[in-house]
C-alpha cells in the first residue's frame, strides 16, 4: 500500500468517483475511503455524475472514522437538471459542493459531437434565473460552487455573476481538459473574482486525452499557487488508484521545481480551506 509522503500527510481530494455508480468504479465508497485513509488523506470529496453523494458520505464516516468523507451534487439530468428544490436539500443534507452541469452540459455534448445539453444561459444569453437562485443558494450556505463541464464562456459569466452574490468558493473543474480548456491568460482575468482551479490527474490519462503534465505545471507557474488544488478525478478501474494517482502528481509538482510547501498548499491547505 502506497502512502504520501509525511509532508503531505492530511491533503485533501475533492474530486474523487466511487460506487454505487451505473458506470464501473474501482471502489466503493467505503472501500475508497478506507484506502484514502490508509494513503494519509485527511479528507475526500465523493463525486457522482448521476445522484447526490452527501448521504453516501453520511454513512460512510460512520464507517470509515479515520478521514473526512464529504458529498456533493452535479445538476444533471438525472437530478432535474438546474433543479433549486434539489440544491436546497443537497444543501441541508450537508454537501460541500454543487457542480454546473457535467454530462448533461451543452459545451461537454458539443465535445463529443452530441446533441442538446444544458445551458447557464437563457433564449437572450443571460443567466438563467434557476441557476441565479442557485447560485444564491450556494452563497448563503458558503459552499463550493464547481463549474462542472460548461463552456469557459458560460463559466466566466457564472463567476462574475457568483462574485457580485458573495459566493467565496469557486472551484473550475479541470481547466486543462479539451472540453473545459482555459487559456492561462483567462485563468489569470478570473482569479480576480476569486477563482481557484482544480487541476486533476486523470486530464493526463488516456480518459481525457493524454494533457501533458508540462501542460499543468506551467499553467500553476503562470497563474500561481495560491489559485490552485490538486484533485485526481480517478476511480474509474482503468486508470491509477487515487491515492497513486496523487503520489505521482506530487512527484511531478516536485521535479517541475515546486516546492514541498507549494504542493503542500494545493494538496492539504487550500483543498482543506475549501470543505472545512
Amino acid at each position: 500500500m502506497n502512502a504520501l509522503p509525511e509532508y503531505l500527510h492530511g491533503a485533501a481530494d475533492l474530486h474523487v468517483h466511487s460506487a454505487p455508480d451505473i458506470v464501473e468504479r474501482r471502489y466503493d465508497d467505503i472501500d475508497l475511503a478506507t484506502e484514502m485513509a490508509a494513503g494519509g488523506f485527511g479528507a475526500i470529496l465523493l463525486k457522482s455524475h448521476v445522484a447526490p453523494t452527501a448521504a453516501r458520505a453520511y454513512l460512510t464516516r460512520k464507517v470509515v472514522p479515520a478521514i473526512k468523507v464529504f458529498g456533493g451534487l452535479v445538476l444533471n439530468d438525472y437530478v432535474g437538471g438546474f433543479n433549486v428544490a434539489a440544491v436546497r436539500v443537497a444543501l441541508e443534507m450537508g454537501a460541500k459542493e454543487i457542480w454546473m452541469p457535467t454530462k448533461s452540459a451543452h459545451n461537454h455534448k458539443v465535445h463529443h459531437k452530441e446533441h442538446g445539453g444544458l445551458s447557464i444561459f437563457d433564449a437572450h444569453g443571460e443567466i438563467r434565473h434557476d441557476v441565479q437562485s442557485i447560485v444564491r443558494l450556494i452563497a448563503n450556505a458558503d459552499v463550493i460552487l464547481g463549474t462542472g463541464h460548461i463552456s469557459p464562456e458560460e463559466a466566466s459569466a457564472l463567476i462574475r455573476f457568483a462574485h457580485t452574490e458573495g459566493v467565496s468558493k469557486i472551484l473550475v473543474t479541470h481547466p486543462e481538459w479539451g472540453a473545459t480548456y482555459y487559456p492561462p491568460a483567462l485563468q489569470r482575468e478570473l482569479t480576480v473574482f476569486g477563482a481557484i482551479f482544480e487541476r486533476c490527474f486523470v486530464s493526463t490519462t488516456h480518459r481525457c486525452g493524454h494533457v501533458p503534465f508540462s501542460t499543468i505545471e506551467n499553467a500553476i507557474a503562470d497563474v500561481g499557487v495560491n489559485s490552485t488544488i490538486l484533485a485526481s478525478d480517478l476511480g474509474q478501474p482503468d486508470t491509477p488508484p487515487p491515492v497513486d494517482g496523487m503520489i505521482e502528481f506530487a512527484e511531478r509538482m516536485r521535479a517541475a521545481g515546486f516546492s514541498q510547501d507549494d504542493v503542500r498548499r494545493m494538496m492539504v491547505t487550500h483543498p482543506r480551506h475549501l470543505i472545512e
